[in-house]
């Protein structure tokens, strides 16, 4: 944190990004480094450990991103430090981390989190969840104290941005997601999905958000299995369907015509002798099968099974940039408005206010705590509404 007691004109202060995403690292590191909530608390802890005040981390399914401000001086030895606490997190080493994360600053630093949050630097283009998902991360470094002016700034003009991006392309109508793709090829293959039974297996996030889709697309039979009986019946209950018993598999499986499989596990849990017997007790009708597991629930050789139609993440990744490549002019209007953005932005201006506390907006985050009465999404929202007028009101 840049205290005012400790500001030292001579400082330079600079805007950093360290993270990973689908352009830097494999899946597998990603889904590892996905940042919960529940870790967020020693996550910044370690961070105001290694001098790191004000941070944002960005973290889903596709990105984690850490987003500070720390003198240009310390930048090497910080990036060290970050790098040793994602590979603690993940158990991986070192030099994998290295190899697989970025550090950008100043403008590369704006112009990668600007492409981010307006959606053109993502596996889904133009999909704007992940703008909630700044929104959500900007509440949290609120939370535990580790948002600031600069930060509060920064978030707004992202918002501001998208906003516009969205408004003056065509980038976020009919978003291609991961979802989406499942759902397209579920249908090429049976048609309407009301008549179409799905089978998930694990209690992996993914796993469940394609199951969601696939109701929401009208299948109206879906069967949730796991081998803890109590977690199989909470997603029971949370998903509204049936449950099986994992003693029960390959039953399970001959009725299915869908099955995902979100379990994570150190072994493959469908295998080609379970498959083969159950595409016969089908008499061929063909079973879709997603992989969502990291490492795999299925062994790969099931693909060379007639009717058996097998999908990883990455083959549905494949189905969504057929949707971004008629995308290109739109990404590269939105690219032209992030361009002038970054340009306008004055770094150093920004920074050496934040520094000397010229806009200290303690007092508004209070007010907005206040005002929401407890909901922190209504908070977050005050919060960026009281920093827009107070920016208004400075600029007349």
């Amino acid at each position: 944190m840049i205290l005012k007691k400790d500001y030292n004109p001579d400082t330079k202060i600079g805007l950093f990004v360290i993270g990973a995403n689908h352009r830097s690292s494999s899946m597998s590191l990603r889904d590892k480094l996905k940042i919960s909530e529940c870790d967020l608390p020693q996550f910044f802890d370690r961070l105001r450990k290694i001098n790191i005040g004000n941070a944002i981390i960005l973290s889903s399914i596709d990105i984690t991103d850490i987003i500070f401000l720390a003198p240009i001086s310390s930048a090497e030895d910080i990036n060290a430090e970050i790098i040793k606490l994602f590979a603690a997190y993940v158990d991986a080493s070192r030099g994998e981390l290295i190899n697989q994360t970025y550090t950008l600053m100043n403008q590369d630093a704006l112009k990668h989190l600007f492409s981010v949050t307006s959606a053109i630097d993502a596996v889904l283009i133009g999909d704007s969840q992940i703008l909630l998902e700044l929104k959500r991360a900007y509440q949290h470094a609120s939370n535990y104290g580790m948002s600031n002016d600069f930060l509060d700034q920064l978030v707004l003009k992202s918002e501001g941005i998208a906003k516009r991006i969205f408004i003056e392309t065509k980038i976020d109508r009919r978003p291609v997601s991961i979802s989406a793709a499942a759902v397209k090829v579920a249908r090429d293959l049976f048609g309407m999905l009301s008549k179409s039974t799905c089978l998930l297996l694990g209690s992996g996030e993914m796993g469940e958000m394609l199951a969601s889709s696939m109701r929401s697309a009208g299948l109206e039979q879906l069967i949730v299995s796991h081998p803890s009986p109590e977690r199989a019946n909470r997603m029971g209950k949370q998903l509204n369907c049936h449950v099986g018993e994992m003693e029960n598999l390959p039953q399970l499986i001959s009725k299915s015509d869908i099955i995902l499989t979100s379990m994570n596990g150190r072994h493959f849990l469908l295998e080609m002798e379970m498959l083969e017997k159950a595409i016969k007790t089908r008499r061929r009708r063909p079973i879709f099968i997603i992989d969502t597991g990291v490492p795999g629930d299925v062994d790969p050789s099931v693909e060379k099974i007639n009717d058996i139609f097998l999908y990883t993440i990455n083959d549905l990744e494949k189905v969504i940039r057929e949707g971004n490549s008629s995308r290109t002019h739109e990404i590269e209007k939105a690219q032209k408005i992030i361009d002038n953005a970054v340009h306008q932005v004055d770094l150093d201006n920004i920074v050496k206010q934040e520094a000397t506390g010229d806009h200290d907006l303690e007092s508004l985050r209070i007010l907005a705590i206040k005002e929401a009465e407890g909901d922190p999404d209504k908070a977050t929202r005050l919060l960026l509404d009281k920093i827009k007028t107070k920016q208004d009101d400075g600029r007349n």
